[in-house]
């Protein structure tokens, strides 16, 4: 199959970080400058776009012929941009970026360039970021540069900048060469159809984006702003203090009054300290309001209101491989996979009181508004007109897929009938009934936080990192619950040892070695993979 390998430079005046390349290139300043292309082995040809070039035909016909590839790194990019551009429904395309994270290796282009072995020319890649910033980014113009001597422009061109723009040609151009042998290098590696597939449906998912109340979002940062303004005077008028948001700043106004020392202010300790100084309502208020302000997650609102087209849809979520080797998903710009949960009952009731931008009216419903903006959040995501979003999650994920993999039959017959692993933890760690071991159960606690920490070879440390300290354990615990955890599942914690051994084996020989019937560890080209059931595989570059 032909593989046409591209790469473009653009300019818009929407920021690209902040808005995504769908915002990007709905500003009526968008535009295509410059457009690289090779065809197969062929040299590369550049088409000045911003100066009056045209795309060959043969291109043209390419971009929406299915039998040919589109290949370039980080591909949506361009795709969104030549499908906007040029006002096209191009087929077919591939992205290098994916199957160099599916392999392990980093997300940038000269990470990739360099870990493969090409090696990149540093004042080159100075260059380049210094030519995107010239002719790519509109520049701010401030009262200063308006007054001075130097007149500056807020977008330059060829006529401007004749010999830069002629860099600029060549670093695209360059661009598409290190792009082409990077996919030439990955193509020894066959990316499995299943996962093309699922990238062509990722790029669909992503170009219908999903539908935000920008009025309700905006409705919210007013409340948020409001409400910030009012903590933020009494913060001052109790304190004398500034800046409410100065961690430093009230530790030392708390060593003047009370002449204690504090180590840290906290989410987590934030509720001991004001009983510790009870006795000092300046301090308590103070740490009160501190708690408030840091709840409301308002920056999410504010990329709702940032991120939308003129549809008011968000799109560009989703980033495919945005995890590396795991292939799972990562967020994008609002962060769709990292909302707060919502608790309260009366969430519609909630949701129009904040669409109201009325701040007086939340605390009428509400003790705390802080903590409703934040459980509205994902109510600011809506459906279209007769649907509507179904919110899930898998149960004990990983310890089922854990206790598959190991062969553990107990925990297996436990998810195969009742579910409840915690109990079922407790009684196999405690030789305890399961139906002594109740909800509010000391034991069931031991059971649930063992669970959650010492599946997958973590012991003491693992316990303190998930919360072990914090929710009544003691230190002297924590020792005798990994040894009771790990004697109860003795098939998990040889699978362990098992699967360390043939990976080290693996490396040492470099082969393929079978795991167990589910898992094979393979070594190729300086990658260590790991086959999953799935057909999917976990890659680590140059393992030791």
């Amino acid at each position: 199959m032909t593989v046409l390998s591209i790469d473009i430079e653009s300019y818009s005046d929407i920021s690209l970080r902040k808005c995504g390349v769908y915002k990007y290139t709905e500003s009526p300043s968008f535009k295509i400058l410059l457009f690289g292309y090779a065809f197969d082995d062929d040299p590369v040809e550049l088409i000045d776009l911003a100066n009056g070039e045209k795309l060959p035909k043969e291109v043209m016909e390419a971009l929406v012929d299915k039998d040919v590839t589109k290949a370039a790194f980080n591909a949506q990019f361009e795709r969104v941009c030549i499908n906007r551009h040029f006002n096209l429904d191009t087929a077919n395309w591939w992205c290098t970026m994916i199957q160099a994270l599916s392999l392990g290796f980093p997300g940038s282009l000269e990470s990739v360039g360099k870990a493969i072995g090409l090696e990149p020319d540093k004042q080159k890649l100075r260059t380049g970021k210094k030519l995107i910033r010239l002719f790519s980014i509109p520049k701010k113009i401030t009262k200063s540069d308006q007054i001075s001597m130097v007149k500056k422009k807020r977008v330059y061109t060829k006529e401007d900048k004749p010999k830069e723009w002629q860099q600029f040609i060549d670093y695209c151009k360059q661009d598409v060469e290190v792009e082409r042998d990077i996919r030439k290098k990955l193509d020894r590696f066959k990316f499995p159809d299943f996962e093309r597939r699922l990238y062509a449906l990722d790029q669909k998912i992503n170009d219908a984006g999903v539908l935000i109340d920008i009025e309700m979002a905006q409705n919210a940062i007013d409340i948020d702003s409001t409400q910030t303004e009012k903590f933020t005077n009494i913060y001052r008028e109790v304190t004398g203090l500034e800046n409410p948001n100065s961690v430093a700043e009230i530790k030392k106004y708390i060593k003047k009054r009370t002449g204690s020392t504090i180590k840290s202010i906290t989410k987590k300790n934030i509720d001991i300290l004001k009983e510790d100084f009870s006795g000092f309502k300046d301090i308590t208020t103070a740490l009160d309001i501190r708690s408030k302000l840091s709840k409301t997650s308002i920056a999410k609102y504010q990329k709702m209101v940032e991120v939308p087209g003129d549809d008011n849809r968000a799109r560009g979520l989703l980033q495919f491989y945005g995890a590396s080797r795991t292939g799972r998903w990562a967020g994008r710009l609002i962060q769709l996979q990292n909302l707060p949960q919502n608790h309260i009952d009366d969430l519609d009731t909630a949701r129009k009181a904040v669409k109201t931008g009325d701040l007086e009216l939340l605390e009428m419903i509400y003790d705390d508004p802080s903590e409703i903006l934040s459980q509205c959040i994902r109510t600011a995501i809506i459906p279209a007109e007769g649907k509507k979003f179904v919110v899930s999650d898998f149960s004990a994920i990983e310890a089922r897929v854990l206790s598959w993999l190991a062969g553990e039959k107990w925990r297996l017959d436990v998810f195969n009938s009742h579910g409840k692993i915690y109990e079922a933890s407790a009684s196999a760690m405690f030789k305890v009934p399961i139906e002594e071991i109740t909800k509010g159960s000391p034991l069931r606690q031991k059971g649930k936080i063992s669970e959650l920490a010492l599946g997958y070879g973590g012991s003491v440390g693992a316990l303190k990192q998930m919360g072990a300290l914090d929710r009544g354990l003691k230190l002297e615990e924590l020792k005798p619950l990994v040894n009771s955890w790990r004697n109860s599942n003795p098939r998990i914690v040889r699978f362990w040892y098992e699967t360390e051994n043939k990976v080290m084996d693996a490396i040492r020989n470099r082969a393929s070695m079978r795991i167990n019937d589910k898992l094979r560890a393979e070594y190729k080209s300086s990658i260590l993979f790991i086959r999953l059931p799935s057909g999917r595989k976990l890659a680590y570059v140059k393992p030791k």
